[in-house]
């Protein structure tokens, strides 16, 4: 690093990233083994140790790793823990030297408070309702197709999905009649093997109730395969798209994390905007235009963690890119030179010249003094 000529001659500065120490990682339930080791790619490239504490619905996924983790690494390298009730509590506890959470904002807020205790810092990952917005200028057969394929992948639980799409006014019939032709020839019908399932009753029950409660308001909801629209016995939901959803109503009140779009009309962007900014910070926002000004103007306007121009999704697979939330969606970053950065301490290290020019600006003060400081404020 660079070294102030005049104060500092023939000075030196360096950073030296070094190892912050033990890395605690919270993983959520719905990409385990991407979300447990992508982070420790960053951690152990960082020279740290890390402790990952799982989810309880990745109970034989953690008994895996456990059991075959400590032929590659020795215990005081890396840890793996079950979640068997309480441990997730107790773990966030624990006076690591950074915390890495991934999950809700109400269980972020829990686990921010947790390390406050010990001064540790933490970077969160969390959610919210990341936006389509869908110019007239693009093509809408590939935003529907590119977007509905983003939405459908793991039926929609992904925290950066595409939580509703905005579209002009006039194109809303088209997208519809789009989709219910492009997800049938993903998945023929909610029995498909390649369709996933919701992970466990109380979020198929949360998701049902709220395209419910959608409907009995007098929102059109719209299943987008034949059949069955849901089966209880495996969890699954059909893709659906909703129409004239309640402003109020939990599709458009709560992170949907399923398999179900709610279409908005606009009219202007400015509208749009207005509306995007008046919630909570998105984990990302989606611009479909070949102009772009329109595009720009998204970027200037609507602050989100990450944004992918003319796709959804796909932001997080560049592994040069930092990935992180901002405001309710999250804190720092991880991916790429951003993820070495964090888990390290980037120590700032001055190497005084041989002589110092220091002397000149001691006391007592007078004459000389009074020339230098006309001379460095000129």
């Amino acid at each position: 690093r660079a070294a102030d000529w005049i104060t500092f001659p023939f000075a030196r500065n360096s950073v030296i990233p070094q190892p912050l120490g033990v890395v605690g990682v919270i993983v959520p339930w719905n990409f385990p083994v991407n979300l447990s080791f992508v982070p420790l790619s960053a951690i152990f490239a960082a020279g740290n140790r890390a402790m990952v504490k799982l989810s309880e619905n990745s109970r034989h996924l953690a008994a895996l790793l456990i059991d075959k983790v400590p032929a590659y690494f020795p215990p005081e390298k890396l840890q793996f823990f079950d979640e068997t009730g309480g441990v997730g509590v107790a773990f966030s506890q624990l006076p690591f030297d950074h915390l890495l959470f991934t999950g809700s904002g109400t269980t972020g807020r829990a686990v921010m408070a947790a390390a406050a205790k010990n001064l540790c810092p933490v970077t969160l990952e969390l959610g919210g309702k990341s936006p389509a917005i869908v110019a007239s200028d693009f093509p809408l057969a590939t935003a529907a197709e590119r977007i509905l394929y983003a939405k459908c992948m793991n039926a929609g639980q992904i925290c950066t999905t595409v939580d509703h799409v905005w579209l002009p006014a006039d194109k809303i019939d088209e997208f519809v009649s789009l989709a219910q032709a492009i997800v049938p020839r993903m998945y023929k019908s909610i029995a498909s093997s390649d369709y996933t399932s919701i992970i466990d009753r109380k979020s198929f029950a949360r998701l049902l109730g709220a395209l419910d409660e959608a409907s009995g308001r007098g929102a059109r909801v719209i299943p987008l395969l034949p059949g069955p629209t849901f089966d209880a016995a495996t969890r699954k939901i059909a893709p659906h798209v909703v129409l004239d959803a309640p402003a109020d109503s939990a599709l458009m009140q709560r992170e949907i994390f399923g398999p179900i779009l709610p279409l908005r009309p606009y009219q202007s962007l400015d509208d749009v905007i207005a509306t995007i900014n008046d919630g909570d910070r998105p984990l990302a926002v989606y611009p479909f235009s070949k102009s772009e000004a329109f595009v720009q103007r998204v970027l200037d306007q609507v602050m989100s963690g990450g944004v992918s121009v003319n796709d959804a999704l796909f932001h997080v697979a560049q592994h040069d890119l930092p990935f992180g939330g901002v405001g309710p969606s999250g804190m720092g970053h991880y991916h790429g030179r951003e993820g070495f950065e964090t888990f390290s301490k980037l120590r700032p290290v001055f190497r005084q010249a041989p002589v110092s020019a220091l002397k000149f600006f001691g006391p007592p003060y007078g004459a000389r003094m009074n020339a230098l400081l006309k001379f460095l404020i000129k």
